[in-house]
């Protein structure tokens, strides 16, 4: 966001607001400003810069709260099919998702399993739907069913979920340390 002073009759200061929109090709990196503290107590990355470094379809934890976290994926051409036991929550932040949803006739996860997995082969059962979703929709992803997202062009989607065997932690890269 950019802030802009201007006087006013009288001599009062206001602050004129514009919002610009971040995107894969174009974002700041921006930063959290400490008063008296440690910059290691607070993690703060930005979630186009991990995508642009990311490979498709990669799910990399930008936020964790006990085994809850955010994952950002570059979203780029079409992912394999996946599955949780719990739901998971997608929002499109750059570019144009399909998601399409299967209803599996045989396959499960089971309840025990952290996180999505991906599965062998696309899998067989009823089409619940597709979804598309493009700047700030958002999705929910219900527990045991398949979904895959599909791309024509990269774009940026942030996911919530339990951390799984798929989750990569680059702390050391993305966290701001000073």
């Amino acid at each position: 966001m950019a802030v802009e002073n201007r006087a006013t009759s009288g001599g009062v200061q206001k602050s004129k607001y514009t919002t610009k929109f971040a995107s894969l090709e174009n974002f700041d990196k921006g930063g959290v400003e400490l008063i008296n503290d440690d910059p290691r107590h607070y993690a703060f990355s930005n979630v186009y810069e991990v995508a642009s470094k990311s490979k498709p379809w990669e799910k990399v934890a930008v936020g964790k709260n006990m085994e809850y976290v955010l994952e950002v994926v570059r979203a780029e051409g079409e992912s394999e099919w996946r599955m949780a036991a719990h739901d998971e929550f997608v929002v499109c932040l750059d570019g144009a998702t399909t998601v399409e949803l299967v209803k599996p006739s045989s396959e499960s996860v089971p309840e025990s399993q952290q996180g999505s997995i991906a599965l062998k082969q696309a899998p067989e059962g009823a089409l619940m739907g597709r979804m598309h979703l493009s700047l700030g929709h958002q999705a929910l992803l219900p527990a045991q069913c398949a979904y895959r997202f599909i791309n024509s062009n990269p774009g940026v989607l942030l996911m919530q979920t339990i951390e799984g065997v798929d989750t990569q932690y680059r702390w050391a890269q993305i966290c701001q340390t000073v």
